[in-house]
């Protein structure tokens, strides 16, 4: 706390300073307004400073409101502190004074413009760092790639797998018992149902129909015009007249999270891509993969996901529609990425996968069109196809 308070009063110092050397105050005001020497300046207390002294009274006095106090968790002061030196004591009722009769100072004298100088509690802080431990422990490379018909390939995973993985972490398992026990209130909770709990915000779905509500949408088919026509100068040279594509707000996304994680330019910040609803029949709701895939890998998930679902649920035709629209959200990536012979993939991963999205289409009788006007249902989102 000594160093807290220490840095308080240091912070004070130098707003007061950086007001002289703005112009302010004379010189002669600036030099009594300031300590010259920062070693001799004394603690301060949230609370204490000038202007928390000037609301301080004002909130006695019957003149103003605020909830500055309660919410930085700091006593309100009406009077300087008696422990303080008297002439700082002295410097504070000039500033006190500053603040009292120029309007300028107490401007920028205010709640609004100081520093808050709140840290959240130990507890909290613990939480973050046991939720932050997990996630990023879940975030492992080799849990999200395994062999897969001989080959090193993508795997989705959901909670109740990604915690069968953990099963000999002793880490883990620690980790997880202590966040649920001190932060959940639930010190029997399953590693999944933690694991479920941490993931739950850190993910966006890996279709646009999944993460947009329409005005998302509309504003994302401006943005695919504005790529492809960069696409058009990256391929001829020719410089076009490009639009600025409009950004994004949160009420164009179907979930706060969704909009944390991406922000008005859509930028991919999430640690995990999900698939809402394209899990097996004892675990469909909810089916992670990694964030750190490239489209290559993005589109192998998606090919192995219709493969799981076809041969162990028997997904058949309006079932399939998001998965299928996801590849063909991919495409145009993978042109631009993976539209050359890859010795990995052994072959052109580009062609190979707009050949297996038309062979879908031609097998389970699905459009483009059908892929392209595919929008979640209200009640029932992935599984369910409302056109």
């Amino acid at each position: 706390m000594a160093i807290h308070r220490r840095m308080i009063a240091l912070q004070e110092e130098l707003d007061w300073q950086v007001y002289g050397a703005y112009g302010l105050f004379a010189d002669v005001e600036s030099k009594a307004l300031t300590v010259p020497d920062l070693g001799v300046v004394p603690e301060i207390a949230l609370g204490e400073r000038a202007f928390e002294i000037v609301l301080a009274r004002k909130v006695a006095a019957g003149d103003a409101e605020t909830v500055w106090f309660e919410r930085h968790g700091s006593v309100p002061v009406t009077e300087i502190p008696s422990s303080w030196p008297e002439w700082y004591r002295e410097i504070v009722q000039r500033r006190i004074n500053a603040i009292e009769k120029r309007r300028d100072i107490a401007l920028i004298e205010r709640p609004e413009c100081k520093r808050r100088w709140s840290s959240p509690t130990w507890e909290k802080k613990e939480a973050e760092a046991l939720r932050t431990w997990l996630l990023e422990r879940c975030e492992r490379e080799e849990l999200w790639f395994h062999v897969r018909d001989g080959m090193r390939q993508p795997r989705t995973l959901t909670p109740a797998q990604l915690a069968d993985l953990f099963t000999r972490d002793a880490d883990v398992q620690a980790v997880a018992e202590l966040y649920a026990a001190d932060h959940l209130g639930k010190p029997d909770l399953r590693l999944s149902d933690v694991l479920r709990e941490i993931l739950a915000d850190e993910h966006v779905p890996y279709l646009a129909a999944l993460r947009y509500k329409d005005s998302g949408l509309r504003k994302r088919e401006q943005w695919e015009k504005v790529w492809e026509q960069q696409r058009k100068e990256d391929r001829t040279g020719e410089q076009l007249d490009i639009a600025v594509p409009p950004k994004y707000s949160g009420a164009d996304f179907r979930k706060q999270s969704y909009w944390s994680n991406r922000g008005k330019l859509d930028v991919p910040k999430e640690r995990f891509i999900s698939y809402p609803d394209a899990g097996p029949e004892a675990d469909p709701k909810l089916v992670l993969g990694w964030a750190g895939w490239d489209h290559r890998d993005q589109a192998q998930a998606i090919i192995n996901l219709v493969a799981d679902r076809v041969e162990r649920d028997n997904w058949q035709g309006e079932q399939l529609i998001p998965l299928l629209a996801g590849m063909l959200e991919l495409l145009p990536w993978l042109k631009q990425w993976h539209g050359e012979f890859d010795a990995e993939w052994d072959g052109n991963p580009a062609t190979d996968c707009q050949e297996w999205l038309e062979s879908q289409q031609r097998d389970h009788h699905i459009t483009t069109d059908a892929l392209l006007s595919w929008r979640p249902s209200a009640s029932k989102r992935g599984r369910a196809a409302a056109k």
